[in-house]
């Protein structure tokens, strides 16, 4: 969990492979505009493109959903002044990232992932190969998920229920990077609104583009009203108790009425509603919170040029962060400058006399060592630097200098407690340097 003094990151995103809607709507972009006005969050928002090429192959279908998109959540009230809000293909380290963790994930993780295992499923039931059809990008999808949230190191990602194996995923691939490259991910935690996480469609079904049961966020208002007529309902007439129990109607106006509201409306089933009655007050119920946006909606949609100008802000502000993130990674990992790597070739090898440099990133997002000695007695701790290289310079001056360095590198120091063990661990550096 973060610390009391970091601030929270919340991360969302949405795929541009369709028209929004309400069950986008409740189960993402409100709750996380909502939180984005939270004291002490940190949010992140972005439009999911490189999702949508895994199962849209219409590039102007994308461009539009991304249109959509963008707008939906503006005109929910997201304020890109208080946020982070970029398209995914405008921070080209989230694909770096997606290797970096595929080299570390399990394929027999992935084969478990429950898109993936119902494609599977599917194509054995038709007796057909069980990866016909079956592309790399639908396999890789967590993955592409993973680095997506563990970019930015979001504490909290708002998912429905059925997404909560991906968030576990992502999870697993943070610790196996931390197991074999140290402590640079935080592992996310899947944040869902229980009445909500899941909204019923047009058949009852989850609301889904894949099975067409979907309730435009911005319809009109006649078209909501003809959607809403169409939500299947059971036979029973005026004057028979109907049941809340399964009823994707019910479900929807719980999702968007207060409890006193639903409490109400539960009565009324109660007492045999007619479901002409009770879509006209679902009706109502969505077009109170829905209407106030639809104005600044159709600006945005009008307007292109200010929704991508908001959208390339977004990315540069993304990539403030992204771009030192991977270069820390970069180096973690092995792919340094032949330079910077003599230094690291030279800690590695002193680790193996039982004293070494740790180097680390806290979650206030600045970058610390430590020098431990055999028994993982803490002998030197650095306070927080601004970059890596940094830290790796100040190693360097350290395994040069040994104790004569602690004059020069103060500021960057905790006290030093015991200076007679420090200077032997130091020399002990030195020696196997040699």
């Amino acid at each position: 969990m973060p610390s009391s003094s970091a601030p929270v990151r919340f991360l969302t995103g949405i795929t541009t492979s369709g028209t929004p809607h309400l069950g986008n709507y409740v189960g993402s972009i409100r709750p996380s505009v909502r939180a984005s006005l939270t004291p002490g969050v940190e949010s992140f928002y972005f439009l999911a493109d490189y999702h949508a090429l895994i199962k849209i192959d219409q590039p102007d279908r994308i461009q539009r959903s991304t249109l959509e998109i963008a707008a939906s959540w503006l005109a929910a009230g997201l304020d890109p002044q208080r946020v982070v809000f970029y398209r995914q293909s405008d921070v080209p380290e989230i694909p770096e990232l997606t290797w970096f963790l595929t080299c570390v994930t399990g394929k027999g993780v992935l084969n478990r992932a429950h898109a993936y295992k119902a494609s599977v499923d599917k194509n054995t039931a038709a007796g057909v190969d069980a990866d016909s059809d079956v592309t790399a990008g639908l396999f890789m999808y967590p993955v592409l998920m993973g680095a997506d949230i563990l970019m930015f190191n979001a504490h909290q990602v708002p998912v429905g229920r059925d997404q909560i194996q991906h968030i576990e995923m992502a999870r697993d691939m943070a610790h196996s990077f931390n197991h074999r490259y140290g402590a640079h991910f935080v592992p996310p935690q899947a944040a869902i609104e229980e009445s909500v996480a899941t909204l019923p469609g047009l058949d009852g079904r989850k609301m889904s583009k894949s099975y067409d049961n979907t309730i435009p966020l911005f319809a009109s208002r006649e078209q909501l009203k003809k959607l809403i007529a169409g939500i299947v309902t059971d036979s029973r007439a005026p004057g028979e108790p109907k049941d809340t129990e399964g009823s994707a109607l019910f479900q929807i106006y719980q999702a968007f009425a207060t409890e006193a509201e639903t409490a109400t409306l539960r009565e009324a089933y109660a007492s045999g509603i007619a479901w002409g009655d009770a879509k006209q007050i679902l009706l109502e119920r969505i077009d109170q919170e829905i209407a106030p946006m639809r104005a600044r909606y159709q600006h945005l949609m009008e307007h292109p040029e200010e929704v991508e100008a908001l959208l390339l802000a977004g990315a540069q502000k993304a990539r403030a962060i992204a771009t030192p993130f991977m270069a820390q990674l970069r180096q973690a990992v092995g792919l340094r400058s032949l330079t910077s790597g003599v230094v690291q070739a030279k800690v590695k090898v002193a680790k193996t006399s039982g004293v070494g440099f740790k180097q680390y990133r806290e979650k206030d997002g600045k970058f610390y060592f430590k020098l431990a000695d055999s028994k993982g007695t803490v002998l030197l701790q650095s306070l927080g630097l601004e970059t890596p290289q940094m830290a790796g310079k100040s190693i360097g001056l350290l395994q040069k200098d040994g104790v004569a360095a602690l004059s020069v590198l103060a500021e960057q120091l905790e006290p030093v407690g015991d200076v007679q063990a420090l200077s032997a661990a130091l020399d002990a550096l030195k020696t196997a340097e040699v």
